[in-house]
This record gives structure tokens, sequence and C-alpha cells, in this order.
């Protein structure tokens, strides 16, 4: 399968069971209808199934004829991670077909339940592969760092109406980490020439202030999350490629969109943009 995200464990789930869950959540993507939960179905996933559901949903993708151009990182903050009852973050890809420019409006009905997070992205000016990677390893292969907000999406219920069931981290791999988009602006500034863990962000919501975070948030350094997925990938002789775009992770909570908003994101000294909502 594709490049998608981590792998591994034991699977008891064929092929074709692995297929037909990307196959359900690529429709309800392209039909912006959300579709039951993985695990409502196949309760006993592991995680290690639940990134063959997301590869093999790349795999649909690319034969559509995307390409993967880097990768997010979520679940690094202890907050969401005690929401979501796991002790490790997640991974999803991205492609060319999820990128938007700042200022270009985003319409919500093109997403299932969209929301918005603030992040940094990491631009690779080098490939990073080994098991004993560390933060330096991941400043020295980066290009630039810059400003971001990743859209994200349920292609499957947080809350299932019928049973009141909540979404499991093994639903949200499946999902491609609830990947859906990625919006990147303002000012890129060497990997060293900031102290990254105090880069701020304000995200302003129709003027007003609706959330706040220091990049440090993200495991204490938004580059620890790309040592992570580095090491994770080392183990399957994997890499992450000069010139992709890797989101850190978020270092504010999820935040709610309708038609009409008009968020503003200041980074400070790494500048401003703005996400029209129609």
């Amino acid at each position: 399968m594709s490049d998608a995200g981590p792998d591994g464990g034991p699977s008891g789930l064929s092929d074709e069971e692995i297929r037909a869950e990307a196959e359900l959540l690529d429709t309800a993507e392209r039909e912006r209808r959300q579709v039951r939960q993985t695990t409502g179905v196949h309760p006993q996933m592991t995680t290690g199934e639940a990134y063959r559901v997301q590869a093999a949903w790349l795999d649909i993708r690319l034969a559509r004829g995307e390409r993967v151009i880097g990768h997010k990182i979520g679940l690094t903050s202890r907050a969401m991670q005690r929401a979501m009852n796991i002790d490790t973050p997640d991974s999803g890809f991205l492609t060319d077909a999820m990128v938007f420019a700042p200022g270009e409006p985003i319409v919500a009905a093109d997403f299932c339940d969209l929301r918005l997070e603030v992040e940094l992205a990491f631009v690779l000016a080098d490939d990073l592969h080994g098991a004993d990677l560390r933060i330096d390893d991941v400043l020295d292969a980066t290009d630039h760092v810059t400003a971001a907000v990743e859209l994200i999406a349920s292609r499957t219920p947080r809350t299932d109406p019928a049973t009141g069931r909540t979404r499991t981290v093994v639903d949200t791999i499946a999902d491609n980490a609830a990947d859906a988009g990625i919006v990147t602006g303002g000012h890129p500034v060497g990997p060293r020439h900031a102290d990254l863990r105090w880069v701020g962000a304000i995200a302003y919501r129709n003027g007003l202030a609706e959330e706040t975070g220091l990049a440090a948030g993200v495991l204490d350094h938004p580059a620890n999350g790309i040592v992570w997925l580095a090491r994770r990938y080392a183990g399957q002789d994997r890499s992450l490629r000069a010139g992709q775009v890797i989101l850190s992770g978020s270092f504010t909570r999820p935040m709610a969109v309708a038609p009409g908003d008009d968020y503003r994101f200041d980074f400070g000294p790494l500048g401003s943009f703005s996400i029209p909502i129609v």
C-alpha cells in the first residue's frame, strides 16, 4: 500500500474488508456526508488495521491523480490525548488536492463537520530517516517553518446519533487522522531563526479572539511530533522526504466554523492570514 502512515501489528481484517472501509470513507468525502463509524462494524479493529484503511484510501486517491505532498501529525497535546484515551500521536497524509491558499474562501458545505486548528508546518530540505532522530536532526533537515492552519473533518460522526457511541482513535486514524486540508501563509522562517517553542498564535473569529496558544503545547517542541513520525517510519524502512510539508500538530483546540465566519490567524513575527468561510 502507499505512503500513508505508521502501520503494524497483527491483523484480523482481510484486504477486502480494509478496502471496503477505505471506499466508504472516500464516498463520504466525495458526497460530503458522514457514514457510520468504522468501529461500529469492526469493534476489534487495531490501530495497525486503521492505518491500513488509511493507506488503502490514499491508494484510491492516488489512482485519481492526486499526489502526496506531506503528512499531518495529530493528537500531540496532553489534552487531546486524554480526551481520546491514548498516550501517542497519530498521523495522516496530505495530497496536492488538500492545499488551500490563504484568503481563499472555504466552502463549509464541502466538508463533513469542518473545524480549524492552528499549527506550524515544517518544509523539509532533506530526507529524514532513522530510529534515533532528535529535534536537532529535524531542524537540520528543515528548509523553513511557516504558519499553518489545518482543516479537519470527520467523515464518521463524533457521536453516533442512534447509539451515542463515541468515535475512537481507531476511527480517527482510519479517517486519515481527520485531515481535510492545509492553509499556510505569513512569513516563513528558518528553523533556527526563531525559538519555535515560543511561537504563539491568536485565532480571531469575526474580530474576536477565539483561541490562543504556544507551539510548546505540541510535545514541548513542535519538532517532537516529526521526531515521533520519522522514528515510526524508520521501523518500516520508510522516510520523510525532502520537499514534503509536515504539519506538526495543533496548539489550539479545534474551532467550529459556519458560513459567514471570517477567521484571521495572527502568528506575530511569523505573520498573519485570513480564511473566510462561505
